[in-house]
């Protein structure tokens, strides 16, 4: 057989085969996985990205030829008959393991360098070889699973959004910069010059304005844009499911989104119950020492300030004079540590930025024993184990300070201890809301107030009154959805006033004649008719990688990235020539 002879049709793909085709002639394309030379019979393993199924070559001199200069990662295409496989040949490992394909006929369609590093194996390979070399990375079994995972979670969320009436609706790519300006890619405009587009950070003022327009319930799968550092979460583009909605309340938004996660959670074979926890901005950081608090397992911080209110111990007691509070950890089983390792827990905490940090325990005997225990005498002491009640093993961590500032030390402990200690169920899914976000916050670089999430956020309508009075306590009609301690979608309740958003605006400090420049189309809309609206935006990169159980949203993405914002494989970014900068004005 001539191996350049035109190839035939594929019938059928390398994952298709079963008992049930013996005895039909096939034609397979696909990879040549491995190679396995007996002398005289030759087994051939095909894959694509369905699967992989064995082919056999035999008693023809002509196939065993070819066959025999097949090399890893040859295109080719085999035709013959579908045979069972004897019960000692049997692979139980892949889906058509009973069976083989008797090859007739082989074609090399394309042959192929030595891969720089296995394919056929799923072998520890660098981050920067597998980006470099992408398209063979991709062809492995762990970027094939992960790139269909994230198809068919896509998929679910198209399907589910559109039995509730959502439509999807495209939003520009090229856009306007916006106040957060710093962070935007900026596209200069050949046509205008010196104009420049913006590419989005995100579809907000747009999806306001098809509420605007009547769309009443939008969604979008859309690529978003940020100039911003790089972490193993971050790509500087990456895709939300974007989500709008009107004449609703958080309740309608919650529901809708619930309904959505139950669907793709059943992309990986997993149901959650519905409706999600609700916390506060408040409870979670006080109780958890953060706004995205991981609830697979319990640990909780408690307030055990009273134990020091009038206490011997003069740190503790002025702090709590001073508005402050003290907070306890409990540590299970970790109260029999040597003392060693406790100095090391207050060694850890300083690196965390901490002052310092206290330990608590009882002795077999009952006895209290503490880093304070001489400071604070054994009476304060003996209050904090009545208050935090820990077990006879456990270890009570103390840490002072003023607002959320112990909670959020303690809330870092209360992470890493309960990895080290085995406490994290791995196999639970906790989904719950944070709602209650405060709309301001002081930036101290900035020396001005800024939006928590962002300028469009409607404050809760009994804290409007006190915008301009005490803004820092105004709480938001934002909410944050959070899955095993990972934020994975934010959201909120709109503005739909334009009086109201003019007062968050100058609030900001962004003037009447910057937000015209700005926003001028987007607050000239809201004056002709705007339903009550909210939404939310939710990360599919984080979402996929979180339900494949991947650290780094890289390895959900087909072409990401590095930590540079660097693509290895394409090498971009790329210098462009003098002629092209000229004509977009930005080279004289």
């Amino acid at each position: 057989m001539n191996e350049q002879a035109e190839a035939t049709r594929r019938t059928h793909t390398c994952g298709e085969l079963r008992p049930h085709h013996v005895g039909a002639e096939v034609t397979l394309m696909g990879w040549v996985h491995k190679i396995r030379d007996l002398g005289g019979v030759i087994f051939v393993d095909i894959r694509d990205r369905h699967g992989l199924t064995q082919v056999v070559t035999r008693d023809d001199a002509d196939l065993l030829e070819v066959a025999g200069r097949l090399r890893a990662e040859f295109v080719v295409a085999v035709s013959g008959p579908v045979e069972r496989r004897s019960e000692e040949t049997l692979n139980p490992k892949i889906d058509t393991g009973e069976v083989e394909v008797a090859v007739r006929r082989i074609a090399i369609l394309s042959q192929a360098r030595t891969p720089p590093f296995q394919v056929d194996e799923d072998t520890p390979v660098s981050e920067e070889l597998r980006l470099r070399y992408r398209y063979l990375d991709l062809r492995r079994p762990r970027m094939r699973g992960n790139i269909g995972l994230r198809h068919r979670i896509t998929m679910a969320v198209r399907n589910s959004l559109d039995a509730e009436g959502f439509w999807e609706i495209e939003t520009p790519m090229l856009t306007k910069s916006t106040p957060e300006g710093a962070r935007d890619y900026l596209v200069p405009s050949r046509l205008q010059a010196g104009q420049f587009y913006a590419l989005p950070q995100s579809p907000q003022i747009f999806k306001q304005i098809l509420m605007v327009g009547g769309m009443d319930r939008y969604f979008q799968i859309v690529k978003c844009f940020r100039d911003e550092d790089l972490r193993a979460d971050r790509q500087p583009e990456f895709t939300q499911i974007d989500i709008e909605m009107s004449f609703v309340d958080e309740d309608a938004v919650f529901g809708a989104v619930e309904r959505l996660m139950q669907a793709v959670f059943r992309q990986i074979g997993k149901e959650v119950d519905v409706p999600f926890p609700r916390l506060t901005y408040d409870d979670a950081m006080r109780r958890y020492g953060s706004d995205k608090p991981d609830l697979r397992f319990d640990m909780p911080v408690q307030n055990v300030s009273d134990a020091f209110r009038d206490g011997q111990f003069k740190v503790f007691r002025d702090i709590v004079a001073g508005g402050g509070s003290v907070n306890a950890l409990v540590a299970p089983g970790a109260g029999r540590q040597a003392r060693a390792q406790l100095d090391k827990l207050v060694d850890e905490a300083i690196e965390l930025g901490a002052k310092g940090l206290v330990w608590v325990r009882q002795a077999p005997d009952g006895a209290i024993q503490s880093s304070i225990l001489k400071a604070a005498g054994e009476e304060a002491l003996t209050r904090v184990v009545e208050l935090a009640a820990p077990g006879p093993d456990d270890l009570t961590l103390l840490a002072a300070g003023q607002g959320y500032e112990a909670s959020v030390l303690l809330g870092q402990m209360r992470l890493r201890l309960a990895q080290r200690g085995g406490l994290v169920d791995e196999s639970r899914t906790a989904l719950s809301w944070v709602v209650d976000f405060p709309l301001m916050e002081w930036s101290a670089t900035e020396q001005r107030l800024v939006s928590m999430h962002h300028p469009f956020t409607s404050p809760r309508p009994e804290d409007a009154d006190r915008l301009e009075a005490d803004p820092g306590a105004v709480r938001a009609r934002a909410y944050d959805l959070v899955l095993n301690g990972n934020e994975i979608g934010g959201g909120s309740i709109r503005i739909h006033d334009a009086e109201l958003q003019a007062r968050i605006f100058r609030l900001l400090q962004i003037s009447d004649e910057e937000a015209r420049a700005r926003f001028g189309f987007f607050l000239e809309a809201l004056q002709y008719g705007t339903p009550p609206h909210g939404g939310i935006a939710l990360g599919l990169d984080r979402i996929v990688a979180l339900l494949a159980g991947e650290p780094s949203i890289r390895d959900v993405m087909a072409f990401p990235k590095t930590a540079g914002a660097v693509d290895l494989m394409s090498g971009s970014p790329s210098a462009v020539g003098r002629r092209q900068l000229r004509e977009l004005h930005l080279d004289r």
